[in-house]
């Protein structure tokens, strides 16, 4: 499954439902403080449930709406290329489709809510049956199930499964009255419903900034981890530690016996009141074996415990490996990579190199990658339709299409609009469009002049009155002329402003 959409309510700063679109690669654009990080926590708190890089508390309830009586913090992650077959009960392999668990659109729709920042509570949002005779039946056991099936006089080819009681009770049915519906699935009934979803949804790793740098970082910046997650993953390797454990509870199931069975010569009351109690199989937590694991270098120094330039060095080797292997491997488990300000500690030559190797790594199967980024440098090296503009916390100003003046497409103009970036570059390519609509005397309509001193080829001088954005563009193509003064930043950026808006006002 990949990430299709997630939609944030009531969490830390977003007091309203903004919902953004994922694509493979989806890059989260815009100045410091405006919730681009927020995002890719959310999602760590939605795929890694308290054990990734972030736990969830009262003080990430939204502030506004804690006055207002609202706790209820939620997470909405929509889901596309889903699975063809889903094992929902023990030994009954079922579909998405068949079960009514994906919206009218055949997306799977998770919601999770957290009142009061507690313990979650899972949501399926679908087109699901809900007449009476039929509803709610993901809730109940499969006692209910029969009692359901003889009341209404069907025929059920197996009624020790589930799925065909369901099924066979649906398809007896005149008019299902299928309406769009949440359907909770982590209660006790329906738990096993949510836990084999899980089972199926990316691995979500969150790389962040670097903030902490202590023993006990949570933080995943070491990628061997990451390669135990998805090592074991691995459908194979699943099967041979499920082997190894069952191998070692008979075992203990045979001592445990033994012990027993030597206990009832002693006392035989005692024996009788006690049996062994061995975890089951499937709950073992083997990636807590490999805990450890990381790269470590001279002298056996951790990552964690080296510069924040090398920790990142490492980060780019791996994600370059990364691309080379998921392009060239099959059957690889989802997975999302997400990073926050890769180009942190970089220098601009390993900024790009790593955003190659990200581009490269998000068009990979079962691949998504995404990122936040204060670097105008890695903006420029994207497509439009993978940057997010992140100006404030509110649907309107979260926005996957550039919404802002200019009437054609421009990574200056997505650099300027989030990060303020006045280049020189932003400003020939306003003045080039003005120039090509043949607009530029429109432009210099009223319009203070400056005196701007130009060489002639016989090499006098000639003052001419122009105007600021003329007197800037003459610096910048004639450097070498230094009978001027030279503009200001502010001065660059009050010409860019003017030009915008002057497109936006001529169309």
């Amino acid at each position: 499954m990949k990430i299709k959409a997630v939609t944030v309510n009531r969490f830390r700063g977003y007091e309203t439902a903004v919902r953004i679109e994922i694509n493979s690669l989806c890059v989260l654009v815009g100045q410091n403080d405006r919730g681009k990080s927020t995002l890719l926590e959310a999602l760590d708190i939605f795929f890694n449930e308290g054990k990734g890089c972030v736990k969830l508390d009262k003080d990430d309830i939204n502030k506004s709406c804690l006055k207002n009586g609202e706790d209820c913090i939620e997470i909405e992650v929509e889901f596309s290329e889903l699975p063809e077959e889903i094992l929902l009960d023990v030994s009954n392999k079922t579909s998405l489709q068949d079960e009514f668990l994906v919206t009218p659109e055949g997306t799977l729709h998770v919601i999770k809510r957290y009142p009061a920042a507690g313990k979650e509570k899972v949501f399926i949002r679908a087109l699901h049956p809900t007449a009476v005779s039929c509803k709610d039946l993901l809730q109940k056991k499969i006692q209910d199930l029969r009692a359901l099936l003889e009341e209404q006089k069907l025929e059920c080819p197996d009624k020790t499964k589930s799925a065909s009681l369901r099924r066979s009770i649906w398809d007896g049915q005149v008019d299902l009255q299928l309406r769009e519906c949440e359907i909770e699935v982590a209660k006790i009934d329906a738990k096993n419903v949510w836990e084999q979803l899980k089972l199926h949804m990316p691995f979500y790793t969150l790389f962040q900034s670097d903030r902490k740098n202590t023993d006990t970082d949570d933080e995943v910046q070491d990628p061997m981890r990451i390669a135990v997650r998805e090592i074991l993953g691995d459908p194979e390797i699943q099967k041979t530690l499920a082997s190894v454990a069952d191998t070692v509870k008979m075992r203990l199931d045979l001592v445990a016996g033994r012990t027993l069975e030597k206990l009832k010569e002693l006392n035989s009351s005692i024996a009788e009141s006690l049996s062994p109690k061995i975890p089951d199989t499937s709950s073992l937590k083997w990636i807590d074996v490999f805990k450890n694991v990381s790269i470590s270098g001279d002298n056996d120094i951790p990552i964690n415990k080296r510069g924040s330039g090398v920790k990142r060095l490492v980060l780019i080797s791996f994600f370059r490996a990364e691309a080379e292997r998921r392009q060239s491997e099959a059957s690889l488990p989802n997975i999302v990579y997400a990073i926050e300000e890769p180009e942190t500690s970089q220098h601009p030559d390993h900024q790009r190199a790593l955003t190659d190797a990200l581009i490269s790594l998000s068009k990979a199967k079962s691949t998504q990658v995404l990122l936040t980024t204060h670097s105008p440098e890695i903006v420029k090296k994207l497509r439009f339709e993978d940057i997010i503009l992140v100006s404030d916390r509110t649907p309107e100003k979260v926005s996957a299409i550039l919404k802002h003046e200019l009437p054609y497409p421009s990574l200056n103009e997505v650099n300027f609009a989030a990060f303020g970036e006045a280049s020189f570059e932003y400003h020939n390519e306003l003045y080039g469009y003005i120039e090509a609509e043949g607009k530029l005397a429109q432009y210099r309509h009223g319009r203070e002049l400056l005196p701007y001193k130009k060489i002639r080829r016989d090499g006098s001088i000639e003052t001419k009155e122009i105007v600021l954005t003329e007197y800037i563009r003459h610096q910048i193509h004639h450097p070498e002329n230094i009978n001027n003064r030279t503009f200001s930043f502010q001065e660059l950026k009050e010409s860019i402003n003017s030009m915008r808006e002057f497109i936006k006002i001529t169309g």
